[in-house]
């Protein structure tokens, strides 16, 4: 096995080998203390340290990937090495590393993008956590399915809201305009009830207006319920295919 070959065996997510492990639980690590700054406004000095520390892994295991991207691709070598940059993953993985030019040097000002940049990472955790990667592969495989219920949802909201910003016509007597003032707060109203969210900042007042929120809401959890459904049945779909190919092996 050649030195490149190794490297794609410790890099590659989920591999049984005991080095591969360690390399995915100190990726994960580097994402966690990569991400941790953004959940406080003050910066102390070891934060700057986790930035570091982060950036400076998850710029070694872009170099790893880039160098061993054709040992996994079905391209030739140099096909290879051209396209990875530009595949997905490869660009959320540079993205997540800019920060990193910043803390290391005030001359990279981008600071007020380096914070969004740094949510990036949190994407990065598909990679080593396997029950969002089997989330992911569910929702590929039952792409169709869950397009068909989301555009019925789509449809049904735009529906409900039609008719009740025709339906509901009442003065709200703390402003004095009407309760839906234009079609998007019917909208907003509508994708609020059907998901059985009800912040309570818009709601109908009128006999009409209730009943048609009734109807809405018994109809909404009928359709919130069937992606639920489909999602979960892939999961244990795949969880099962997945210990069978182990066994195989």
């Amino acid at each position: 096995m050649t030195i490149r070959e190794c490297i794609r065996e410790l890099i590659e997510p989920r591999n049984e080998s005991s080095f591969s492990r360690v390399y995915d639980w100190v990726m994960l690590v580097a994402i966690v203390i990569g991400i941790l700054p953004l959940m406080f406004r003050e910066q102390p000095t070891i934060f700057w340290y986790f930035d570091l520390i982060s950036g400076l892994c998850f710029v070694v295991d872009y170099l790893l990937r880039w160098i061993t991207a054709d040992l996994s691709s079905k391209h030739n070598r140099i096909v290879a090495f051209l396209i990875y940059p530009f595949t997905p993953m490869a660009i959320i993985d540079l993205l997540s590393i800019l920060p990193t030019f910043n803390i290391l040097s005030p001359t990279f000002k981008v600071v007020r993008v380096s914070r969004l940049l740094k949510i990036l990472r949190v994407i990065k955790v598909v990679r080593y956590y396997e029950p969002l990667e089997i989330i992911l592969a569910v929702i590929r495989r039952q792409s169709k399915i869950l397009w068909t219920v989301f555009s019925l949802a789509v449809f049904y909201i735009f529906i409900t809201a039609l008719i009740m910003f025709n339906a509901e016509e009442d003065i709200n007597p703390d402003t004095g305009r009407y309760l839906f003032d234009n079609f998007f707060d019917a909208f907003y109203w509508a994708a609020c009830t059907l998901t059985t969210v009800g912040y309570g900042d818009l709601y109908p007042i009128s006999d009409v207006g209730r009943f048609i929120s009734i109807i809405s809401s018994m109809v909404g959890i009928a359709i919130i319920a069937l992606p639920s459904g489909i999602v979960t049945a892939g999961y244990l779909d795949e969880l099962k295919s997945r210990k069978k190919g182990r066994t195989a092996e």
